[in-house]
C-alpha cells in the first residue's frame, strides 16, 4: 500500500513531506496541455509582432504606439512564462523549487498589475486625443509617455512586493508540501488588491471611453447640422456607420477586459472554500487569455499594423534601411 501511495507522490522519497500528484484524467491533461499551449504560442507570436513593430519603424514611435508596445511586453510575458507555469500546475508537480516558486508568484503579480496599468493609460491617452486634440501633441509627447510607463512598472513592482513580501522572505510560509506553489493572501489584502487593480482601473476606463463615446458622438452630429442639402443623405449614412463603429469599438474594448478579469477578482474576493477546481482554473485561464486578446483588440484594428507584419513575415525586415519604411 506505502509502494502505490509512493507512486502518486510528487517526491516519492519524501513520503511523509510530498505532495501528491494532480489526478487529472488522460484525456483532460491533453486537452489542457493542446489548447493552452496553443494560445500560449498564439499570444507570444501576437505581441512579439507588435513589439518588433513598434520598436524596428520609426515612423511607429508616437506616444499612442508606446503605450501599446508596453502592454505588448507585458501580453508577451504572460504567454511566455505565466501559461507555461500555469499548465505545469495543473498538470504535473512543482519541481523548481520554493525560491523559483516566490519569485514566479511576484512576477506574475509584475506583470498583470503592469497590463492593467498599461490599459489605463491607453484610455488617457485617447481620451486626450479625441477629448483634446489641440492640446494633444503638447500635452501627450513621446517622453512623458515613457516616463508614464516607467513609473507604471516601477509601482507594479513595489506594489506587487508589498503583497507577497512574506513569500519573498519566508520561502515555504504558503505550502503545505513539497511539489507545489501557491500564494495566499489574506481577505484584507484581497480587498485591497481588487480595489486597485480593477474596480478603479474599470471605473477609470468606462468614465473616460464613455466621455469619448459622447465626445465623438456630439462632434458628429455638429458636422451633420453644417452640411449642405445635397449632400446631406449621403453625410448622415456616414455619420451613422461611424458612430456606430466608435460604439462597437469602445464596447469591445470594455466588454472583453470586463469578461476576462471581473471571474478572476470574484473568485479571489469569493475564496477557495466556495469555489470548485475546475472553475478556479477556468478563471485564470480567463484571465491569462486577455492577454492574447489585447493585441488583437489594440493592434490589429490599425492597418499599420496589417502592413508592418507583412514586412516582417516575409523578411524585408532584413534589409537596410528597412527601419525608415513608410508603414502609416
Amino acid at each position: 500500500m506505502e509502494a502505490e501511495d509512493g507512486a502518486e507522490l510528487c517526491f516519492p522519497q519524501l513520503f511523509n513531506t510530498s505532495c501528491r500528484k494532480p489526478t487529472t484524467p488522460w484525456s483532460e491533461a491533453l486537452l489542457i496541455h493542446v489548447v493552452l499551449s496553443s494560445i500560449s504560442l498564439l499570444t507570444v507570436t501576437l505581441n512579439l509582432l507588435v513589439i518588433i513593430s513598434v520598436s524596428h519603424f520609426r515612423q511607429l514611435h508616437t506616444p499612442t504606439n508606446i503605450l501599446l508596445l508596453s502592454l505588448a511586453v507585458s501580453d508577451f510575458l504572460v504567454g511566455l512564462v505565466l501559461m507555461p507555469v500555469e499548465i505545469l500546475l495543473k498538470t504535473s508537480c512543482w519541481f523548481l523549487g520554493d525560491l523559483m516558486c516566490s519569485l514566479y508568484n511576484y512576477v506574475s503579480f509584475i506583470i498583470t498589475s503592469a497590463s492593467i496599468g498599461d490599459m489605463v493609460l491607453i484610455s488617457v491617452d485617447r481620451y486626450v486625443a479625441i477629448c483634446d486634440p489641440l492640446h494633444y501633441p503638447t500635452r501627450i509627447t513621446v517622453r512623458r509617455v515613457k516616463l508614464c510607463v516607467c513609473l507604471c512598472w516601477l509601482c507594479s513592482v513595489l506594489y506587487s512586493g508589498l503583497f507577497i513580501k512574506d513569500g519573498l522572505i519566508q520561502l515555504d510560509i504558503h505550502n503545505s508540501c513539497f511539489g507545489e506553489c501557491v500564494i495566499v493572501i489574506d481577505y484584507v489584502a484581497g480587498v485591497v488588491d481588487l480595489v486597485l487593480t480593477f474596480i478603479v482601473p474599470v471605473t477609470i476606463i468606462i468614465v473616460l471611453y464613455m466621455r469619448v463615446f459622447a465626445v465623438a458622438v456630439s462632434q458628429a452630429r455638429a458636422m451633420r447640422s453644417h452640411i449642405t442639402a445635397a449632400t446631406l443623405q449621403l453625410s448622415v449614412t456616414l455619420t451613422k456607420k461611424s458612430e456606430l463603429k466608435a460604439a462597437r469599438t469602445l464596447g469591445v474594448l470594455v466588454l472583453v477586459f470586463l469578461i476576462c478579469f471581473c471571474p478572476y477578482y470574484g473568485a479571489s474576493l469569493a475564496g477557495d472554500s466556495l469555489l470548485s477546481t475546475s472553475y478556479a482554473s477556468f478563471v485564470v485561464y480567463l484571465f491569462y487569455f486577455n492577454s492574447c486578446l489585447n493585441p488583437v483588440i489594440y493592434a490589429l484594428f490599425y492597418p499599420w499594423f496589417r502592413k508592418a507584419m507583412k514586412v516582417i513575415v516575409t523578411l524585408q525586415i532584413l534589409q537596410p534601411g528597412s527601419c525608415e519604411a513608410n508603414i502609416l
